[in-house]
């Protein structure tokens, strides 16, 4: 549920991985105002459905229609996927899981010095992930700094990471040791050429470099960590981590990760 919905690729990914696994399932795609948000919830107690998934605007709006929160969730302050299950609502946040699944099969967070660019709901929901992974130091880098600080002070309050702030005033140069250096804005979303303020020469082939962006996978930064031999992580796997973990939350069945991958190269042409 969202407002707009057009365009989203979930339905696609989600109808061709209940085909794969089996079952008679469907997912449906539903555009709804913030006006009639409540009266949504109350649908989905009263028809049954088994869960959801919520994108803007009602990511923070929907909490007050729920039962419980995960910790992540909580932590978060943002929900994007319901479970209904015994009666009850249960916000979740795949975001941050999604992303620090897709890292996990390159390298273990536990430990790790993460530079990541961006304060909004994309970095909260994955640097939130990444410090309950272990990961021990996030260098959160933004514009504004009020955004930037809030962050700062929920990773090092409330979930217990290390954190600081870097004000970005032009390129921003990366510490020799940094283990992943993260794009968690919308720089580069459509748009190929847009670019990561970074100090490029300051990328380097021990670095992990990854982008939430999946729309195009090839992003700028992805192109030039590359020629600098970084392992690169792109944007799709963490979209399809994040229907994978919903799938399993909503069917108690694990789906194919192949077969939701193919069906999202295939909605993006690519």
């Amino acid at each position: 549920m969202g407002q707009p919905v057009a365009g989203n690729p979930t339905q696609f990914i989600m109808e061709r991985a209940f085909n794969a696994a089996g079952l008679d399932w469907r997912y449906l795609t539903l555009e709804v105002p913030p006006e009639n948000l409540s009266g949504a919830l109350a649908g989905m107690r009263s028809m049954g459905f088994r869960g959801g998934n919520f994108t803007i605007p009602h990511k923070v709006a929907v909490i007050e229609h729920l039962d419980d929160l995960s910790e992540a969730a909580r932590l978060m302050g943002a929900v994007n996927c319901v479970n209904h299950k015994d009666g009850q609502l249960i916000g979740e946040n795949t975001d941050g899981k999604g992303f620090v699944q897709s890292l996990k099969e390159i390298v273990d967070p536990s430990g790790i010095k993460v530079a990541m660019f961006g304060a909004g709901g994309a970095a909260r929901a994955v640097s939130v992930e990444l410090g309950l992974s272990g990961a021990s130091e996030i260098i959160v880098i933004n514009r504004t700094e009020s955004r930037g600080q809030e962050l700062v002070d929920l990773l090092n309050n409330d979930v217990g990471i290390k954190s600081s702030l870097v004000i970005q005033d032009g390129e921003v140069e990366i510490d020799d040791d940094v283990d992943v250096v993260l794009n968690a804005t919308s720089i580069g979303l459509g748009d190929a050429d847009a670019q990561v303020p970074v100090v490029v020469e300051t990328l380097s082939e021990n670095m992990v470099v990854a982008d939430v962006v999946f729309n195009p996978p090839q992003t700028w930064l992805l192109h030039q960590a590359a020629e600098r031999g970084c392992t690169c992580l792109d944007g799709l796997g963490m979209l399809v981590n994040q229907a994978v973990i919903g799938f399993q939350i909503w069917t108690g069945v694990d789906p194919d990760p192949a077969v939701m991958r193919e069906a999202l190269e295939e909605y993006l042409e690519i």
